[in-house]
């Protein structure tokens, strides 16, 4: 236990500019490639329904189960009141969650724990796996949680930071675009019970309104999260 901590708090040295920059390109790159999106947006929904399970708990719901699927959809399930704050807060979470994390890490890589960035990955895929009810969504986790601990147990200090650098602006670059392809399905008539028209079921405001939520905080995440890590290269 004392060795693993020792991991987790370890203090990372501050990687070369060249590394953040190209960490910084690699996610554009993979965000904005059809090809690479399709495979990606797989990470991006593990995060997105790891953010309804962490409110559903943390507004005292109690959780079900979640399944991850092949068409990037997933669905986190719990229990409790159908109408409220709480379920609310949780509706609301799914959308912004992966932007919010990464503004979490990139907050963190600023106090020099890139490692801890990892790790705090690692811990939040295994909790999900306690959780997962679908063949597809344990493959998933398994595969994403694997390549977090190999690096985080197994990599050098210099491949751990980049690690953790390429993850917090992948999360930063990729939230935004979610939420543009949500709008789109909704213009042509699809996604009729996405989070954001389920929002307006359980409030006074419209589905666009929801939408325009989502699309303010995740880009506000890419902007403050991305001055915080290009900011002293």
């Amino acid at each position: 236990m004392t060795e693993f901590w020792d991991r987790i708090s370890a203090v990372s040295p501050t990687p070369p500019a060249w590394i953040v920059q190209i960490a910084a390109l690699v996610a554009v790159l993979i965000v904005l490639v059809p090809q690479t999106w399709r495979i990606a947006r797989n990470v991006v929904t593990i995060f997105h329904e790891f953010a309804h399970l962490l409110v559903a708990f943390l507004t005292g719901r109690r959780l079900m189960g979640v399944r991850l699927h092949s068409d990037t959809s997933g669905v986190a399930i719990s229990s409790g009141k159908p109408t409220g704050l709480g379920v609310i807060a949780m509706t609301f979470a799914g959308y912004v969650g992966p932007s919010l994390i990464g503004l979490g890490a990139a907050w963190i890589l600023g106090t020099q724990h890139a490692i801890a960035v990892l790790w705090i990955g690692v811990i939040a895929i295994a909790l999900m796996l306690i959780m997962v009810r679908n063949v597809f969504g344990f493959i998933s986790l398994v595969v994403f949680g694997a390549l977090l601990f190999t690096v985080s147990w197994w990599g050098t200090g210099e491949q751990q930071v980049a690690a953790a650098y390429f993850i917090t602006l992948f999360l930063l670059v990729a939230g935004p675009r979610p939420v543009l392809e949500l709008q789109r399905s909704r213009s042509r008539g699809r996604a009729r019970d996405s989070d954001a028209d389920q929002l307006a079921r359980l409030t006074f405001l419209p589905g666009i309104v929801w939408v325009g939520l989502f699309f303010v905080v995740t880009v506000g995440c890419l902007v403050l999260g991305g001055w915080w890590i290009l900011r002293p290269v």
